[in-house]
């Protein structure tokens, strides 16, 4: 199912995939970017993982997963290994960029602006980490980014735990830093499910890259 979030040139418009294989959302992705147009409308895709840890383009090795069984996949976004699973919404960005005049610095604000303004929304603060990109509820990770740019064009995005089984995390150094407590919306009093924190997510998002 797709929905236009923004009337106004460019477009975005958002599809939701549901419970999607990694790689194969992976591969979807890749296809989207390389054969992107001049005036190929942006797409942000609203989906949950099965259970999958990913690593990023320079993730070290060092820092899990350490043995449980769980599929690992390299992905060529930015960032350390991450975890992926049901109950945990991923909202991937597909937004050109360079025809939106944003710049990538500015794009990782959005996307964890949206995260920080969502939470706003429940009277949680979110918080920004110096030199670990994400969201970050009292020290504890709530919600993971990495992006790829090509021609431009960005992909990957965010990922935000919702209501999902945290103990995979416990396999990992998430962002690279051992101990790093990791947290999800249930836990803080927020009593939405995936989908709708899901729709939230994305409209703030929507709204954070018209402006940006």
């Amino acid at each position: 199912m797709a929905a236009v979030l923004a009337q106004r040139r460019p477009a975005l418009v958002l599809k939701r995939l549901g419970c999607a294989d990694y790689l194969e959302t992976l591969d979807a992705m890749r296809r989207f970017t390389r054969s992107r147009g001049a005036h190929t409308v942006d797409e942000l895709w609203l989906l949950e993982h099965p259970p999958v840890y990913t690593l990023g383009q320079r993730a070290d090795v060092a820092h899990g997963p350490r043995g449980d069984g769980i599929a690992v996949v390299r992905a060529e976004r930015g960032g350390q290994v991450t975890y992926h699973g049901p109950g945990q919404v991923v909202l991937y960005t597909l937004v050109d960029l360079g025809r939106r005049a944003i710049k990538v610095r500015d794009f990782v604000c959005a996307l964890e602006q949206a995260v920080i303004d969502f939470l706003a929304e429940h009277a949680v603060l979110g918080e920004r980490r110096a030199g670990a990109p994400g969201v970050y509820v009292g020290g504890a990770k709530l919600a993971a980014l990495g992006i790829r740019v090509a021609r431009g064009c960005a992909f990957h995005g965010l990922a935000l735990n919702v209501d999902m089984d945290l103990s995979p995390f416990e396999a990992i150094d998430p962002c690279g830093i051992p101990g790093l407590r990791v947290t999800q919306t249930r836990d803080l009093g927020i009593s939405l499910a995936p989908a709708q924190a899901g729709e939230r997510l994305a409209a703030f998002l929507a709204d954070g890259i018209a402006h940006a």
